[in-house]
């Protein structure tokens, strides 16, 4: 009891129980290693006196050998803060968590993050709200409380976007796109103003479940807000499945780059060949007044790789040049390409904890229920 009093008065730790057997577990980012160590086996040890053996840890963050600390079932469900989860994962998560609650009356899940403003445990409450377990209908209430009482609203547009596509799912509103998208076009509708005397030097890096697919040559533009910019892809790129565009500035004279916006989406939700997504849609983007208000971005896409004919009046006119030096080291840089890989910890040699080994409920349960359906669903088909 002291141990969680403590713990509820510290500043460098959330520990709430949403309901009797999900449990949030939050860090703040800048937490030192040392504090965050100290604070994890205070954890364990609460969770040890009052739940013994019968808790699962879910890690919604980046993944972290010194999680065996807590406990040695830790199922990695991570994605980068700030970012929406894949929506196979989601429903994954969901299996996970029904599957290990329904086995035991006394099993809990732990849902641990350590990021900035814990936004990925904000979107694994809002996730889990949707849980489908009739038994669990007074814990659903507890959760939307909790959630509405306590924590922020999912802070980006591609957050709350991927929480209607996963809403959707449960309820069957969402229409489901199986036919191949091949983009074509991405246009700038109203050009930042990201240096001193105006216009901004962008390009682009495509992503798709993470790994990336495309970087184009880099634009320099010069004029007024109004401008627009065609990034022209040929042939078309063919995307399926969860889909991240990641805007940059390369700024003049500078090896530095800043995100212009962000977008991510899924390809079984795009119904229409073009796709508008206003300042308000998109991420970073939607708070920052250096991208004009009525700034918006057009994706054009097709059924084919081939060139679409009819749309010469995309073209760029004078005012914008195109540098095709993708070999810049600054450009080929994947911001996200470690994000996977354990995090350089501290290991608590003494207890053996040397190594991080995620649990697998694959091998102890049963599959079959909805959201594991969901979830074989989507990687069959996207």
């Amino acid at each position: 009891m002291f141990v969680l009093q403590a713990m509820e008065e510290s500043y460098e730790v959330d520990l709430v129980y949403i309901t009797e057997r999900i449990i949030s577990l939050s860090f703040p980012a800048a937490a030192d290693e040392r504090s965050y160590a100290n604070n994890l086996k205070e954890v364990a040890t609460m969770l040890r006196s009052k739940h013994g053996e019968h808790y699962l840890v879910l890690n919604l963050g980046e993944q972290r050998n010194d999680l065996t600390k807590l406990n040695h079932k830790v199922l990695e469900f991570g994605w980068p803060d700030h970012h929406a989860p894949a929506l196979d994962k989601i429903c994954s998560m969901c299996k996970a968590m029904d599957t290990w609650l329904s086995g035991d009356q006394r099993n809990v899940v732990l849902l641990h993050n350590k990021v900035t403003k814990h936004s990925g445990v904000r979107i694994g409450r809002k996730i889990c709200e949707n849980a489908r377990n009739a038994d669990q209908a007074l814990d659903r209430f507890a959760m939307r409380r909790f959630y509405e009482d306590k924590a922020l609203p999912v802070g980006q547009p591609s957050q709350r976007r991927y929480v209607q596509y996963f809403n959707g799912l449960l309820s069957g509103d969402i229409k489901i796109n199986n036919k191949p998208l091949f983009l074509h076009h991405v246009i700038m509708h109203g050009i930042p103003n990201f240096e001193s005397k105006g216009g901004c030097r962008p390009f682009l890096k495509i992503y798709q479940a993470m790994q990336p697919v495309y970087t184009s040559g880099i634009y320099n533009v010069q004029g007024d807000s109004n401008t627009s910019i065609c990034i022209t892809i040929e042939p078309g790129l063919l995307l399926k499945g969860d889909i991240l565009l990641k805007c940059y500035h390369k700024r003049y004279r500078n090896p530095t780059r800043d995100v212009v916006f962000r977008v991510q989406f899924h390809t079984c939700a795009i119904h229409d060949l073009g796709v508008v997504f206003g300042k308000s849609e998109l991420d970073e983007t939607f708070k920052d007044g250096r991208f004009p208000e009525y700034g918006k971005v057009e994706f054009v896409f097709s059924y084919g790789p081939e060139k679409i004919r009819g749309l010469d009046h995309l073209e760029n006119g004078p005012s914008v040049s195109v540098d095709y030096n993708t070999q810049d080291p600054l450009i080929r840089w994947d911001s996200y390409e470690s994000f996977s890989h354990p995090s350089e910890d501290a290991v608590d040699t003494e207890n053996g904890m040397s190594s991080h080994t995620p649990y697998s409920w694959s091998k102890q349960f049963e599959c079959g229920t909805f959201y594991e359906q969901a979830a074989i669903w989507v990687r069959q088909n996207y």
